[in-house]
């Protein structure tokens, strides 16, 4: 009987979406629309971003998102969009070209302050330079705001 109790009362606890959210005190984030603000600019870039955003946290997290007043802020700017040139080939022609998205974050936790900051992320996706960049744009956009959008949630909830 005493072995059945000491059973019941472990228990484990798996998070599979990384989250480490005191949802006692921690409710809602608010998400404000990231502008577009590069030398270079995609139109679609600054919508897709903010939505990929909002989307990761809404499945990842039970947090009300908001767009603004939020528990937790986050807000920022895309500050980079642009193409390089990447690997020369034999003939002294680029081979590649590499396009990099650089977004601003200013992070608030109204909660915890401590835990507030602000950073700088980035993300690049090389293509064959052959290929025209509108015909590539929107897939390694789409690449590269998943990763920016996780590198984002995991420093402000995941905590890795």
């Amino acid at each position: 009987m005493v072995a059945a109790m000491a059973i019941q009362g472990c228990s484990i606890s798996y998070k599979f979406n990384g989250a480490n959210i005191n949802y006692q005190t921690t409710h809602s984030i608010s998400i404000a629309d990231f502008p577009n603000n590069a030398p270079m600019v995609n139109p679609t870039l600054s919508n897709a971003l903010s939505e990929g955003i909002r989307d990761l946290y809404q499945r990842q997290t039970r947090l009300e998102v908001l767009s603004k007043g939020g528990d937790l802020e986050l807000e920022g700017e895309i500050v980079g969009y642009d193409i390089t040139q990447g690997a020369i080939s034999a003939d002294s022609y680029a081979s590649e070209s590499k396009l990099t998205i650089r977004v601003t974050v200013h992070f608030t936790n109204n909660i915890y302050p401590e835990e507030s900051f602000d950073k700088t992320y980035s993300a690049y996706q090389t293509f064959d330079a052959s290929r025209l960049l509108t015909d590539v744009q929107d897939e390694l956009c789409a690449i590269m705001i998943q990763e920016i959008a996780e590198n984002i949630y995991n420093d402000t909830v995941a905590k890795w």
